[in-house]
């Protein structure tokens, strides 16, 4: 099983010193047990896997979601399911369940608030960890979540993938709604914001407002980060047309599409901040829903506005992967046939 960085585990221990000890309560989970998966292994025929973090689903009066409330597990498990439709037909998909951090963290500044993020993280790392050790086998990785599960993939890809063999399985990371600042690129050179429509190992990341809207508490004015239009594909202000978006999916929590509408909205990248711009909407009929973002923020529906955009994207990244790895096999293989034909 992979190790903690010593410097990562000092962290820790630092961190869950300051939570209380009523959130310390339940242990790590035991992720070899099935029960401690939303998904496991789902897709055997795939040739890539999806390692997907669910977003912040827990709304109790408590810091930590616990491991044996079983109607936010359910609310877990469907947040998931929201998602799903984008991977799955590219991915074998797990997910663990994990004491993410609860809505009410957010009301917390940033340095009060980390001891509960690194408390649910630690979870996800040995979620993770185990996985690496017993399922993965060298196959091909994306890493995906949304929210706070885009918060945990950052934090995955910080500890994980400075090691070169691992970095090489990743295809992407799909870590959307949760900014992917210039700090993190310079402290994790792993961090590498997507440039194109296929590039891999890189980190896929945007979060979307009105055009009106100036900032909110997950993209604060000021703050500079890295974000790519999800149906252009680039990393300038060039609008992409309606006409461009092949699908926005509204989901339920069983999975199924409840509302598809192709070119629904537009969108072009405000490269003073970073964010997606969404045009060809009212914000009215698409209200914020999560406590303390104003009204234009979009950011619920991430995914939602850009579905099929994304699950075609998903694809493509998977298979220019896919391709790139045979040619290294082949170049690879052919430098041991030449090697092996004696000098004439």
């Amino acid at each position: 099983m992979k190790t903690i960085k010593p410097l990562l585990l000092v962290l820790l221990c630092a961190a869950l010193t300051l939570i209380p000890a009523c959130v310390l309560g339940e242990d790590t989970p035991d992720y070899s047990q099935p029960e401690n998966w939303a998904y496991f292994a789902i897709g055997e025929e795939k040739h890539a896997d999806l390692f997907l973090v669910c977003p912040t689903v827990d709304m109790l009066d408590e810091y930590n979601m616990s491991m044996t409330d079983g109607s936010t597990k359910a609310s877990f498990l469907g947040a998931l399911n929201m998602e799903r439709g984008i991977y799955e037909e590219t991915t074998r998909m797990y997910a663990p369940y994990y004491r993410q951090a609860a809505m009410k963290v957010y009301d917390l500044d940033a340095a009060e608030r980390e001891p509960y993020m690194v408390l649910a993280y630690s979870d996800v790392s040995a979620a993770f960890s185990w996985y690496l050790e017993n399922e993965n086998d060298g196959r091909p990785i994306i890493l995906a979540g949304f929210s706070q599960g885009a918060d945990m993939c950052y934090r995955l890809l910080a500890e994980y993938f400075s090691d070169d063999e691992l970095f090489s399985q990743l295809i992407a990371v799909y870590a959307i709604g949760w900014p992917c600042t210039e700090e993190m690129t310079f402290r994790y050179p792993q961090i590498r914001p997507a440039q194109a429509e296929n590039d891999t190992g890189v980190v896929i990341s945007f979060d979307c407002e009105a055009p009106e809207v100036t900032e909110t508490f997950i993209y604060p004015a000021g703050q500079k980060v890295y974000s790519i239009n999800p149906l252009n594909w680039r990393t300038d202000n060039t609008p992409a047309d309606k006409a461009e978006n092949p699908g926005a999916c509204f989901t339920s929590y069983s999975g199924k599409i409840k509302r598809e509408e192709a070119a629904l909205c537009g969108c072009y990248l405000d490269e003073t901040r970073g964010v997606i711009k969404v045009t060809d909407i009212a914000a009215a009929d698409y209200p914020p829903v999560v406590p303390g973002l104003p009204d234009g923020a979009y950011h619920i529906y991430d995914y939602q506005f850009f579905f099929r955009s994304l699950q075609i994207n998903v694809n493509v990244r998977t298979e220019h992967y896919l391709e790139e790895a045979l040619l290294i096999d082949n170049a690879a293989a052919m430098d041991v046939f030449i090697a092996a034909v004696p000098a004439s």
